[in-house]
């Protein structure tokens, strides 16, 4: 993940001729956040019908469509990184529902 980020960083700082991550760039908010609603919709149906093969590629297209969002709102993957490091050391983190009274 790091490395790809790197990769998108360096996309962003010097534009390649053809590159699909600079084509996102260009498109804008709207585009890269269609794209990862896409890449969802397509990670859901490839867990769904249990192919193995096709899920792990849905779901590094979401990751690398999430890291193009992350880099075009300027914000840094490690601080992704640092979050899930700080919720990993939460213990008994399971969230708790408590039912409304329908009655009231």
């Amino acid at each position: 993940m790091d490395e790809l980020y790197h990769t998108i960083e360096s996309r962003k700082e010097n534009p390649v001729e053809n590159s699909y991550t600079n084509y996102l760039f260009s498109q804008g908010l709207d585009k890269i956040c269609k794209k990862i609603g896409e890449e969802c919709a397509e990670t859901i149906i490839a867990a769904k019908n249990g192919d193995p093969a096709l899920l792990a590629g849905e779901v590094a297209d979401v990751l690398y469509h999430l890291l193009v969002l992350l880099s075009e709102q300027g914000i840094p993957w490690q601080e992704v990184q640092e979050e899930l490091e700080r919720r990993g050391q939460k213990i008994g983190n399971k969230k708790v529902f408590h039912n409304a009274d329908r009655n009231s």
